[in-house]
């Protein structure tokens, strides 16, 4: 009873493509590990950038410095 817990940026994930991320990741189980789809598991934990960092930085500041990066060098 595989249990997938997937972690996201929270940047508006729609329904559907959330659905597909969980449709996907269900196949991948079943494929590799041939594990039954009815007791496979798959969560999307949705985190607020802010509350992500990466090498000391927020998400949201490594975003907004290569954003102005680009278009400094526009």
């Amino acid at each position: 009873m595989p249990y997938i817990n997937v972690r996201l940026t929270d940047d508006g994930l729609s329904a559907d493509t959330k659905a597909e991320i969980i449709r996907r990741i269900t196949a991948v189980m079943v494929d590799v590990l041939d594990k039954d789809p009815n007791t496979t598991f798959v969560v999307i934990d949705e985190v607020n950038p802010d509350s992500w960092g990466v090498a000391g930085e927020t998400v949201t500041a490594r975003r907004k410095k290569r954003r102005e990066a680009g278009h400094a060098k526009s």
